[in-house]
Protein backbone atom coordinates (compact mmCIF):
# COMPACT_ATOMS: atom_id res chain seq x y z
CA UNK A 1 0.00 0.00 0.00
CA UNK A 2 1.30 3.44 -0.95
CA UNK A 3 2.78 5.50 1.88
CA UNK A 4 0.66 8.63 2.51
CA UNK A 5 2.22 12.00 1.74
CA UNK A 6 1.90 14.78 4.32
CA UNK A 7 0.52 17.94 2.73
CA UNK A 8 0.08 20.21 5.77
CA UNK A 9 0.81 20.41 9.50
CA UNK A 10 -0.36 22.90 12.16
CA UNK A 11 0.21 22.89 15.91
CA UNK A 12 -2.86 22.97 18.16
CA UNK A 13 -3.34 22.37 21.90
CA UNK A 14 0.16 20.93 22.16
CA UNK A 15 -0.42 18.43 19.36
CA UNK A 16 -0.60 18.63 15.58
CA UNK A 17 -3.25 18.69 12.89
CA UNK A 18 -1.73 16.84 9.95
CA UNK A 19 -3.27 16.29 6.53
CA UNK A 20 -2.26 13.53 4.12
CA UNK A 21 -2.99 12.30 0.63
CA UNK A 22 -2.59 8.82 -0.82
CA UNK A 23 -3.85 6.62 -3.63
CA UNK A 24 -6.72 4.41 -2.51
CA UNK A 25 -6.89 0.98 -4.20
CA UNK A 26 -10.40 0.57 -2.74
CA UNK A 27 -11.75 3.71 -4.40
CA UNK A 28 -9.43 3.92 -7.40
CA UNK A 29 -8.45 7.53 -6.84
CA UNK A 30 -6.32 9.85 -4.73
CA UNK A 31 -7.81 10.58 -1.31
CA UNK A 32 -7.07 12.96 1.54
CA UNK A 33 -7.51 12.44 5.28
CA UNK A 34 -6.69 14.47 8.38
CA UNK A 35 -5.33 13.36 11.75
CA UNK A 36 -5.06 15.29 14.99
CA UNK A 37 -2.16 13.84 16.99
CA UNK A 38 -2.41 14.78 20.70
CA UNK A 39 0.72 15.48 22.74
CA UNK A 40 1.99 12.19 24.18
CA UNK A 41 5.22 10.48 25.09
CA UNK A 42 6.86 8.63 22.21
CA UNK A 43 6.36 5.31 23.97
CA UNK A 44 2.59 5.81 24.35
CA UNK A 45 0.14 4.22 21.93
CA UNK A 46 -2.77 6.52 21.09
CA UNK A 47 -6.39 5.33 20.71
CA UNK A 48 -8.18 6.41 17.55
CA UNK A 49 -11.50 8.23 17.23
CA UNK A 50 -12.80 8.34 13.64
CA UNK A 51 -14.99 11.25 12.53
CA UNK A 52 -17.28 10.90 9.49
CA UNK A 53 -18.52 14.15 7.98
CA UNK A 54 -21.77 14.98 6.24
CA UNK A 55 -22.98 15.91 2.78
CA UNK A 56 -20.75 18.33 0.79
CA UNK A 57 -17.94 18.11 3.38
CA UNK A 58 -14.30 17.09 3.02
CA UNK A 59 -11.87 15.84 5.67
CA UNK A 60 -11.14 19.46 6.64
CA UNK A 61 -14.55 20.70 7.84
CA UNK A 62 -14.43 18.90 11.18
CA UNK A 63 -10.76 19.64 11.81
CA UNK A 64 -11.21 23.36 11.13
CA UNK A 65 -14.63 23.99 12.71
CA UNK A 66 -15.41 21.58 15.54
CA UNK A 67 -12.81 22.50 18.17
CA UNK A 68 -12.61 18.82 19.14
CA UNK A 69 -8.84 19.01 19.46
CA UNK A 70 -8.99 20.61 22.92
CA UNK A 71 -10.76 17.61 24.46
CA UNK A 72 -8.80 15.13 22.33
CA UNK A 73 -5.55 16.65 23.59
CA UNK A 74 -6.69 16.36 27.20
CA UNK A 75 -7.87 12.77 26.71
CA UNK A 76 -4.82 11.78 24.62
CA UNK A 77 -6.94 10.51 21.72
CA UNK A 78 -6.16 10.87 18.01
CA UNK A 79 -8.88 12.22 15.72
CA UNK A 80 -8.98 10.73 12.22
CA UNK A 81 -11.18 12.38 9.59
CA UNK A 82 -11.45 10.83 6.11
CA UNK A 83 -13.05 12.50 3.09
CA UNK A 84 -16.70 11.81 2.29
CA UNK A 85 -16.47 10.24 -1.20
CA UNK A 86 -14.15 9.36 -4.07
CA UNK A 87 -13.02 12.40 -6.08
CA UNK A 88 -11.61 13.03 -9.53
CA UNK A 89 -13.05 9.94 -11.23
CA UNK A 90 -15.13 12.06 -13.63
CA UNK A 91 -18.14 9.76 -13.56
CA UNK A 92 -21.01 11.22 -15.59
CA UNK A 93 -23.35 12.99 -13.19
CA UNK A 94 -21.08 12.72 -10.15
CA UNK A 95 -21.24 16.46 -9.43
CA UNK A 96 -24.73 17.28 -10.71
CA UNK A 97 -26.29 17.59 -7.23
CA UNK A 98 -25.02 18.39 -3.76
CA UNK A 99 -26.68 15.42 -2.07
CA UNK A 100 -25.44 12.65 -4.36
CA UNK A 101 -22.11 11.67 -5.94
CA UNK A 102 -19.05 13.73 -5.02
CA UNK A 103 -19.16 14.65 -1.33
CA UNK A 104 -22.00 12.19 -0.75
CA UNK A 105 -20.57 8.69 -0.46
CA UNK A 106 -23.01 7.65 2.29
CA UNK A 107 -20.39 5.25 3.74
CA UNK A 108 -21.69 2.25 1.80
CA UNK A 109 -20.36 -0.08 -0.90
CA UNK A 110 -22.21 0.68 -4.11
CA UNK A 111 -23.36 -2.31 -6.14
CA UNK A 112 -24.52 -0.52 -9.29
CA UNK A 113 -21.83 -0.74 -12.00
CA UNK A 114 -21.69 2.99 -12.72
CA UNK A 115 -20.86 3.74 -9.09
CA UNK A 116 -18.62 0.74 -8.42
CA UNK A 117 -15.84 2.98 -7.06
CA UNK A 118 -18.14 4.37 -4.36
CA UNK A 119 -16.94 1.99 -1.64
CA UNK A 120 -16.61 4.29 1.35
CA UNK A 121 -17.68 1.53 3.74
CA UNK A 122 -14.66 -0.61 2.84
CA UNK A 123 -12.42 2.44 2.78
CA UNK A 124 -13.36 3.47 6.34
CA UNK A 125 -13.64 -0.01 7.87
CA UNK A 126 -10.77 -1.81 6.11
CA UNK A 127 -8.35 0.30 4.07
CA UNK A 128 -7.91 3.33 6.32
CA UNK A 129 -7.21 1.38 9.56
CA UNK A 130 -4.67 -0.75 7.68
CA UNK A 131 -3.03 2.38 6.28
CA UNK A 132 -2.82 3.87 9.78
CA UNK A 133 -1.35 0.64 11.20
CA UNK A 134 1.36 0.51 8.57
CA UNK A 135 2.38 4.17 8.64
CA UNK A 136 1.64 5.63 12.08
CA UNK A 137 3.04 3.27 14.68
CA UNK A 138 2.04 5.59 17.54
CA UNK A 139 -1.64 4.92 16.79
CA UNK A 140 -3.44 1.95 18.32
CA UNK A 141 -6.24 1.09 15.88
CA UNK A 142 -7.26 -1.88 18.04
CA UNK A 143 -8.68 0.77 20.40
CA UNK A 144 -11.03 2.67 18.12
CA UNK A 145 -14.36 4.46 18.30
CA UNK A 146 -16.40 6.30 15.69
CA UNK A 147 -18.71 9.31 15.46
CA UNK A 148 -20.07 11.67 12.83
CA UNK A 149 -22.58 14.26 11.66
CA UNK A 150 -25.68 13.93 9.47
CA UNK A 151 -24.67 11.59 6.60
CA UNK A 152 -21.58 10.87 8.71
CA UNK A 153 -23.76 10.13 11.72
CA UNK A 154 -25.55 7.58 9.54
CA UNK A 155 -22.15 6.15 8.59
CA UNK A 156 -20.90 6.00 12.16
CA UNK A 157 -24.02 4.26 13.48
CA UNK A 158 -24.21 1.68 10.70
CA UNK A 159 -20.49 0.93 10.73
CA UNK A 160 -20.53 0.49 14.51
CA UNK A 161 -23.60 -1.76 14.47
CA UNK A 162 -22.11 -3.92 11.72
CA UNK A 163 -18.67 -4.14 13.37
CA UNK A 164 -19.08 -4.42 17.13
CA UNK A 165 -15.70 -6.17 17.33
CA UNK A 166 -13.86 -3.19 15.79
CA UNK A 167 -15.21 -0.17 17.69
CA UNK A 168 -15.55 0.51 21.41
CA UNK A 169 -18.27 3.15 21.12
CA UNK A 170 -20.30 5.35 18.78
CA UNK A 171 -22.00 8.74 18.87
CA UNK A 172 -23.59 11.09 16.37
CA UNK A 173 -24.79 14.61 15.75
CA UNK A 174 -28.02 14.99 13.75
CA UNK A 175 -27.65 11.57 12.08
CA UNK A 176 -29.69 10.31 9.14
CA UNK A 177 -30.91 7.30 11.09
CA UNK A 178 -33.56 5.87 8.75
CA UNK A 179 -32.35 6.60 5.20
CA UNK A 180 -34.68 4.09 3.52
CA UNK A 181 -37.53 6.38 4.58
CA UNK A 182 -36.12 9.83 3.76
CA UNK A 183 -35.48 11.65 0.46
CA UNK A 184 -31.68 11.88 0.88
CA UNK A 185 -31.38 8.19 1.57
CA UNK A 186 -33.83 7.08 -1.10
CA UNK A 187 -31.99 9.10 -3.76
CA UNK A 188 -28.58 7.76 -2.75
CA UNK A 189 -29.58 4.16 -2.13
CA UNK A 190 -31.60 3.74 -5.33
CA UNK A 191 -28.64 4.98 -7.39
CA UNK A 192 -25.84 3.25 -5.47
CA UNK A 193 -27.59 0.01 -4.53
CA UNK A 194 -30.37 -0.48 -7.09
CA UNK A 195 -34.09 -0.95 -6.66
CA UNK A 196 -34.27 -3.83 -4.16
CA UNK A 197 -35.05 -2.19 -0.83
CA UNK A 198 -33.91 -5.25 1.09
CA UNK A 199 -30.39 -4.32 -0.06
CA UNK A 200 -30.86 -0.88 1.47
CA UNK A 201 -31.62 -2.16 4.97
CA UNK A 202 -28.02 -3.26 5.64
CA UNK A 203 -27.07 0.44 5.60
CA UNK A 204 -29.98 1.71 7.69
CA UNK A 205 -29.30 2.22 11.40
CA UNK A 206 -32.97 1.83 12.37
CA UNK A 207 -33.14 -1.54 10.61
CA UNK A 208 -29.82 -2.62 12.15
CA UNK A 209 -30.68 -1.66 15.74
CA UNK A 210 -33.85 -3.77 15.43
CA UNK A 211 -31.51 -6.79 15.17
CA UNK A 212 -29.70 -5.63 18.31
CA UNK A 213 -26.68 -7.70 19.26
CA UNK A 214 -25.66 -6.74 22.78
CA UNK A 215 -22.98 -4.08 23.27
CA UNK A 216 -22.01 -2.43 26.52
CA UNK A 217 -21.43 1.21 25.56
CA UNK A 218 -24.34 3.63 25.26
CA UNK A 219 -25.05 5.22 21.88
CA UNK A 220 -25.06 9.01 22.32
CA UNK A 221 -26.99 11.18 19.86
CA UNK A 222 -27.32 14.97 20.00
CA UNK A 223 -30.05 16.52 17.86
CA UNK A 224 -30.95 20.20 17.54
CA UNK A 225 -34.66 20.91 17.97
CA UNK A 226 -34.45 23.74 15.41
CA UNK A 227 -32.74 21.58 12.78
CA UNK A 228 -34.66 22.19 9.54
CA UNK A 229 -33.89 18.64 8.36
CA UNK A 230 -35.18 16.88 11.48
CA UNK A 231 -38.76 16.13 10.42
CA UNK A 232 -38.24 14.98 6.82
CA UNK A 233 -34.65 13.72 6.59
CA UNK A 234 -33.18 12.75 9.96
CA UNK A 235 -36.12 10.95 11.63
CA UNK A 236 -34.27 10.61 14.94
CA UNK A 237 -37.22 9.21 16.84
CA UNK A 238 -37.57 6.25 14.48
CA UNK A 239 -34.18 5.02 15.68
CA UNK A 240 -34.99 5.65 19.32
CA UNK A 241 -38.30 3.80 19.09
CA UNK A 242 -36.62 0.83 17.39
CA UNK A 243 -33.94 0.77 20.09
CA UNK A 244 -36.53 0.80 22.87
CA UNK A 245 -38.23 -2.26 21.41
CA UNK A 246 -35.02 -4.27 21.82
CA UNK A 247 -33.73 -2.52 25.00
CA UNK A 248 -30.62 -1.18 23.24
CA UNK A 249 -28.76 1.53 25.19
CA UNK A 250 -29.45 4.77 23.28
CA UNK A 251 -29.47 8.32 24.65
CA UNK A 252 -31.06 10.95 22.36
CA UNK A 253 -30.50 14.48 23.66
CA UNK A 254 -32.80 17.00 22.02
CA UNK A 255 -31.08 20.39 22.25
CA UNK A 256 -33.47 23.41 22.25
CA UNK A 257 -32.62 26.22 19.85
CA UNK A 258 -29.83 24.40 17.97
CA UNK A 259 -29.74 23.75 14.25
CA UNK A 260 -27.76 21.47 11.88
CA UNK A 261 -24.55 23.51 11.78
CA UNK A 262 -21.02 23.24 13.13
CA UNK A 263 -21.97 25.84 15.76
CA UNK A 264 -24.16 23.08 17.22
CA UNK A 265 -21.41 20.48 16.88
CA UNK A 266 -18.80 22.74 18.51
CA UNK A 267 -21.12 23.37 21.47
CA UNK A 268 -21.38 19.70 22.44
CA UNK A 269 -18.26 18.16 20.91
CA UNK A 270 -16.42 17.88 24.24
CA UNK A 271 -19.20 15.69 25.61
CA UNK A 272 -18.75 13.31 22.70
CA UNK A 273 -14.96 13.10 22.99
CA UNK A 274 -15.28 12.39 26.72
CA UNK A 275 -18.00 9.81 25.99
CA UNK A 276 -15.57 7.92 23.77
CA UNK A 277 -12.62 8.41 26.10
CA UNK A 278 -14.44 6.47 28.81
CA UNK A 279 -14.44 3.44 26.49
CA UNK A 280 -11.05 3.98 24.85
CA UNK A 281 -9.19 4.74 28.07
CA UNK A 282 -11.28 3.06 30.79
CA UNK A 283 -8.41 2.91 33.28
CA UNK A 284 -7.87 6.69 33.33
Amino acid sequence: MEKPEEISSSRMFGGYNRRFKHFSPTLGCSMTFSIYFPPTLQSQKIPVLYWLSGLTCTDENFIMKSGAQRAASAEMIALVAPDTSPRGLNIDGEADSWDFGVGAGFYLNATEEKWKNWRMYDYVVKELPKLLDENFKQLDTSKASIFGHSMGGHGALTIFLKNLDKYKSVSAFSPIVNPINCPWGQKAFSNYLGGDKLDWEVYDATCLIAKYNKFSSQILIDQGEDDKFLKDQLLSHNFVEASKRVNAPVALRMQPGYDHSYYFIATFIDDHVHHHARELRPAL
